[in-house]
């Protein structure tokens, strides 16, 4: 058995390309989300160019990832400050956060977002404005503040491995099903939250209209999945090995309230209770299988692992431009579809080869300052 030393000082461990493949896949899939907006009828009533002719039959496929895409992004960001804190002080990890954060998060604000913005009100003929705004990039700025948040929480677990948080969490997961235990924060989120719509995760600085405890549900959740993703690295191979053998537990409960959330309830009124479950049975579910069979190293991950974040922050720009040009045509819609998601990820391809060679770029889309030698 791993001790709890060895656990948190990831002694014996090296690196987790299980988790560099889910970070991958998910900013993936929600470009993919994203471009599938584009083409369902209340497109426009959110910010995005809207499809004359809609695409719904595919909608149901984005409902299954829409309770679980961005809790599991934060995870896996709280996930790697734990790789991040193990060499590092305090200090060291908010300048390197602030450089790999807050500096994108700044520039994007006042050129990214205002670019796509244009291309917006372009499309829909309102002339050309000067918006900054964080647009999608809300999520770096909820990821800094959990991090400036939870760094003395962090690094207290870190110097004192034997707390009882830990002792009672390797107790839990001793026993049958223990590994659920990590369901109930959530629970207990949209308990006391009561959120008009469990996923709507944007937090109150955005500019959102929702009043009272319902405006923090977003930000909460966020915070709880960031410092859940770091505990479970420190808790290391006892929480791993327990969560792989109910990977197919977890992904069964996921997919009956997946189900049932669908066919019985059509999208709408399902309990939030049962919402947070069907969340994290699926993040534990894609948790495990990940652990189990994406842990390896490959070219195409060490590629990908480094164009993800600026895919991330430029994706926006080249959706709308895609969509400006491609849903002025007649075209049929399915044609559309599959051009606006060529075009889209081709633009972030383009640009990430670019931007990745031009070493004062590099940190204003989240990327070491100095170029690896094999480009």
């Amino acid at each position: 058995m791993v001790s709890v030393e060895e656990s948190f000082d990831g002694l014996g461990e090296g690196r987790r390309y299980d988790i560099d493949w889910l970070r991958v896949i998910a900013i993936g899939l929600l470009l993919v989300y994203h471009i599938v907006i584009v083409f369902q009828p209340w497109a426009a009533f959110i910010g995005f160019p809207v499809s004359k002719e809609p695409l719904e039959a595919i909608w149901p496929f984005m409902e299954l990832l829409n309770v679980w895409r961005i809790p599991l992004l934060f995870m896996v960001s709280g996930m790697g400050v734990f790789f991040a804190i193990r060499r590092r002080s305090w200090w060291q990890l908010w300048v390197e956060r602030s450089r790999r954060i807050l500096l994108p998060l700044i520039f994007g604000f006042f050129t990214i977002i205002p670019l796509h913005v244009l291309i917006f009100l372009k499309f829909y003929g309102e002339g050309f404005q000067y918006i900054p705004n964080p647009g999608h990039l809300w999520f770096l700025g909820n990821i800094f503040l959990y991090v400036l948040l939870l760094t003395p929480i962090f690094f207290f677990l870190k110097r004192h491995p034997n707390n009882v948080l830990f002792v009672a969490l390797r107790l839990l997961l001793s026993l049958p099903g223990g590994v659920y235990v990590f369901v109930l924060p959530f629970v207990l989120e949209v308990l006391l939250i009561k959120p008009e719509n469990f996923a709507y995760y944007l937090p109150p600085y955005f500019g959102n209209r929702i009043l009272g405890l319902e405006a923090f549900h977003g930000l909460l959740l966020g915070f709880l999945a960031f410092f859940l993703g770091c505990l479970l690295m420190a808790l290391g191979k006892v929480f791993w090995r327990n969560l792989e053998g109910h990977r197919y537990t977890s992904l069964s409960v996921g997919v009956t309230l997946f189900l049932i959330r669908w066919l019985v309830f059509h999208f709408d009124g399902m309990p939030d209770i049962l919402r947070a479950v069907e969340s994290m049975m699926w993040i534990l579910a894609v948790l495990a299988f990940g652990y189990r069979y994406l842990n390896r190293s490959s070219p195409a991950l060490a590629y990908l692992s480094q164009a993800a974040y600026p895919f991330y922050i430029v994706h926006m720009v080249f959706l709308y431009l895609a969509a400006f040009c491609v849903l002025q045509t007649e075209i049929p819609v399915a044609l559309g579809f599959l051009v606006v998601i060529i075009l889209t990820f081709g633009g972030c391809f383009a640009s990430f080869e670019l931007l990745r060679r031009v070493g004062f770029l590099r940190p204003l889309f989240g990327m070491n300052p100095k170029r690896p030698s094999n480009l």
